[in-house]
């Protein structure tokens, strides 16, 4: 299952609480990494090297999994920022997130305050126009997506049923 959605939404800390509260691993998003070993701006010269990390990153967390894997976004979101930053995204990327969507995404609405974060945040104004593409995108795969609002409590008990459901469907 991925947490997915806009900029300072809560999807890295809800990952590592639902990670540590169901014993299961996560796996981080792949472009803050990047972004860190970079030290400069994202170009779209990153985008591909970006995928292929998270691709990695995935599949090395599949081993560790036993029923659950978390992650902190998935390809879906290298395929929306591509678009919204640098207005496309390469074709490989794109089939990839089609082949590859998970089983559930929980998508966290932008209805929580902002948290500067350095170089890694940089549109706090765009939250509500982001999550809007997030929301296309999952809608054009077909993914089964589930809004998470509200405060932290509320969204962790919503992203726990919704996994709760998940587990429990043959």
């Amino acid at each position: 299952m991925v947490l997915i959605g806009a900029e300072s939404t809560g999807k890295t800390t809800l990952a590592q609480a639902l990670a540590a509260d169901m014993d299961a691993p996560w796996v981080p998003e792949y472009a803050r990494t990047h972004l860190d070993r970079k030290r400069a701006p994202l170009t779209a010269e990153d985008v591909e090297e970006i995928a292929r990390g998270q691709l990695a990153a995935e599949d090395e967390g599949r081993q560790r999994a036993h029923g659950l894997l978390i992650l902190d976004t998935d390809l879906v979101s290298t395929m929306v920022y591509a678009r919204h930053y640098y207005g496309s995204c390469p074709p490989w990327i794109e089939e990839a997130a089609r082949v590859r969507r998970a089983d559930l995404y929980l998508l966290h609405h932008p209805d929580v305050p902002w948290a500067e974060d350095g170089a890694q945040r940089d549109q706090p104004a765009a939250r509500d126009h982001i999550h809007g593409l997030f929301r296309g995108a999952l809608d054009a795969l077909g993914a089964h997506t589930v809004d998470l609002t509200g405060s932290w409590e509320e969204r962790m008990k919503t992203a726990k049923r919704a996994i709760a459901l998940l587990l429990s469907t043959p």
